[in-house]
């Protein structure tokens, strides 16, 4: 927790950022919304101090955030990685626009975002310091449990998803029988599970396997899963989702371990490094 800092939410999709700034009202904190247009959905900020920004407006989103005093930035829900050709940069991005032309991942790309924040004097915390409970402990969290096959295919999924992330390409793998049916790329997890349901194997499910890059700027873009990706994957027909201990985030963990529990799925915080 970082006091009465007035926080500045760069808002992405889904319902994070309308969250967040909840949560600083609770918490007696200010806040203010830099709505990304085309990605941030505009129910979700509705009645809620805000301006919308276009992509490329790097500099117009430090011009808000100081005019509205605000002392500390998170970055809040995905933000699709567009074509470059579609970016219309203001001053302020065209000068960094090489540096971020270079990024090959999206880790490199944050890092170089949140430097140019830090270099004007805000502050950049994680999501997990305004919310709390956000980040799974290991073990399991519902009413299920990995077998020994799972557990196998889980140590599979770590694997590959650490020779990913070491080259800043995606975060989630989904495993079944010791066969890896996808990876993450530019899709996102939910059309990763999406793709991966056609490619299902008879026999025992397989288990999505989610886990931070190894030089991941942990303050943006943590491995995060929700209602949603519980859903994806028990239409894929997966048996559970493995998330790293306190190296990802649970949204709205209460509704999350009830959906798997429903479906008859695990979810496990796990260790990548004692797996």
């Amino acid at each position: 927790m970082t006091g009465a800092r007035k926080l500045g939410i760069i808002a992405g999709s889904g319902d994070l950022p309308r969250r967040l700034a909840e949560a600083c009202v609770a918490q007696g904190r200010g806040y203010f919304i830099i709505a990304v247009r085309t990605h941030c959905d505009e129910a979700e900020i509705e009645g809620l101090d805000h301006a919308w920004v276009d992509l490329g407006s790097i500099g117009t989103t430090l011009k808000h955030l100081k005019s509205e005093s605000c002392q500390d930035v998170v970055m809040a829900g995905p933000i699709q990685r567009p074509s470059w050709s579609t970016i219309k940069p203001d001053l302020r991005a065209a000068k960094l626009l090489p540096k971020l032309m270079k990024a090959k991942g999206d880790d490199a790309l944050l890092s170089i975002i949140v430097a140019e924040f830090e270099k004007e004097g805000f502050g950049v915390v994680g999501i997990d310091d305004v919310l709390s409970g956000l980040k799974p402990s290991a073990g399991a969290l519902g009413d299920h449990q990995p077998d020994e096959q799972q557990r196998v295919d889980i140590k599979r999924g770590v694997e590959v998803a650490r020779a990913l992330g070491a080259l800043d390409v995606g975060q989630a793998v989904v495993v079944q029988q010791g066969f890896v049916l996808g990876v993450e790329a530019a899709e996102g997890t939910d059309a990763l599970l999406a793709r991966c349901g056609a490619l299902r194997r008879e026999g025992a499910g397989g288990v999505l396997v989610k886990i931070a890059k190894p030089e991941q700027e942990r303050r943006t873009d943590l491995p995060t899963i929700g209602v949603n990706t519980v859903t994806g994957a028990a239409d894929a027909g997966l048996a559970g989702i493995a998330v790293e201990a306190g190296g990802s985030l649970i949204v709205d963990r209460d509704a999350v371990v009830e959906a798997a529990n429903a479906r008859g799925l695990f979810i496990v915080g796990i260790d990548p490094d004692t797996i």
